[in-house]
């Protein structure tokens, strides 16, 4: 058990320290940035979404380069990007070098996701259900202590208007500091990779990709289905992008009360998922995914009408209850239907659909705030939401 419980008290630091490097540099750090280098909205949320993008062309071939050359080098790979990365953000002067800058730092989570779920799997042994379940739990607080932490650091000027270069500075070295954590203790765990030699190549991996693909839009309910996700993320991804920009400009709360707002949200999803799980195995998918995305809606669409930060945050705590109630319910859904119809293989494409949804809600967002304001741009991504149901409650069955 000792040598288990070390290696794997390591990965789960490891996935802690990497992922919170991650979120001090994105919520509400970015948005802020973004606005501080003079970006309009439409810029601002693709500045947000880019990073999401290049994990959806980079997944893939990570995936399979760890087939190649092993999971544990490829992950190194990735905790490579979320070291070094960071630090380059203290050279961007304008808003073009920001976005090459998120685009490469994308490639942190697109090599490093696939692979270190594995990695612990391959170290957990038999407790594979186990030690899975709480790596992930762990990762997920990194994510969550990322934003406030942020906010915190960009409100560290006590009287200031707005957040000078020095503090945004002053996140990403945290930013940066946090990743070189993360890499120094992976060194000391991610040894004796085994041979990958007799893994796939890119070539059977595209291909395999691109079955799962054609097997998933062989079955409308799975199509569906995840589109709910995806729509619903795409809610996600906006607040993510303008939720900061919201509370300090319209709302005149401080970058601390922006960032919190997030974590509430995140810490709601967290909490109540497992929960949701078991309420949808009780009684049914649809309803639970139904109800979430009329929170989501609701809630999302009720932002822009408020400026107290309590009445954000309610906004924030039902948001993050609709979210579990999609989330949890939508994939349990599409897993029993490719459990039923065999489709191993399109599961990977569930996520894709996910960083799809989570990338086109900030950029979407931001063209509509450009064209209006923020009330009509809100209410018009809810309304994409409601539009959806009765799609899914018409053309989706839980049972065949």
């Amino acid at each position: 058990m000792n040598n288990l419980l070390s290696p794997f008290t390591a990965l789960c630091s490891v996935g802690f320290f990497a992922r919170l490097s991650y979120a001090l540099a994105r919520s509400p750090v970015l948005p802020l940035f973004a606005l501080h280098l003079g970006a309009g909205p439409e810029a601002i949320g693709f500045a947000v979404g880019i990073s999401t993008v290049t994990g959806i062309f980079f997944k893939l071939p990570s995936g399979a380069l760890s087939d190649v050359i092993g999971r544990k080098r490829t992950m190194l790979i990735g905790l490579l990007f979320f070291a070094f990365i960071p630090f380059t953000y203290l050279l961007i002067k304008d808003y073009t070098l920001l976005i090459i800058i998120r685009f490469i730092h994308g490639l942190a989570t697109a090599v490093y996701g696939p692979v270190s779920m594995a990695v612990v799997a391959d170290i957990a042994g038999a407790k594979k259900g186990e030690m899975l379940s709480w790596f992930s739990s762990i990762t997920i607080i990194g994510n969550l202590l990322g934003a406030p932490l942020g906010g915190l650091i960009l409100h560290g000027a006590p009287g200031a208007a707005a957040p000078s270069i020095a503090e945004f500075h002053y996140a990403y070295l945290a930013s940066g500091i946090a990743g070189i954590l993360s890499l120094i203790m992976a060194l000391s765990v991610l040894r004796g990779d085994k041979q990958a030699g007799k893994g796939m190549g890119l070539k059977e991996a595209s291909l395999r990709f691109v079955s799962g693909i054609k097997e998933v839009i062989s079955d409308k309910r799975i199509v569906i289905t995840s589109n709910m996700e995806g729509l619903q993320n795409m809610t996600v991804g906006a607040l993510e992008a303008f939720l900061p920009i919201y509370a300090v400009t319209v709302a005149g709360l401080n970058e601390f009360q922006a960032g919190l707002l997030w974590g509430i949200q995140v810490l709601i999803t967290i909490l109540s998922k497992p929960i949701m799980g078991k309420t949808s195995d009780r009684y049914g998918r649809k309803p639970l995914i139904v109800a979430g995305m009329i929170l989501c809606a609701v809630s999302f669409g009720l932002i822009p009408l408020l400026k107290s930060f309590y009445l954000l945050m309610f906004a924030a705590v039902f948001f993050g209850f609709g979210e579990a109630f999609v989330t949890s319910s939508s994939a349990a859904l599409v897993a029993d239907i490719c459990k039923e119809k065999h489709f191993g293989t399109a599961m990977g494409t569930f996520g894709t659909i996910f960083d799809i949804g989570h990338a086109s809600g900030p950029i979407l967002a931001g063209i509509l705030i450009a064209r209006f304001d923020y009330l009509y741009s809100f209410w018009i991504m809810a309304g994409i939401l409601l539009a959806a149901l009765p799609v899914f409650v018409l053309g989706v069955r839980e049972r065949p």
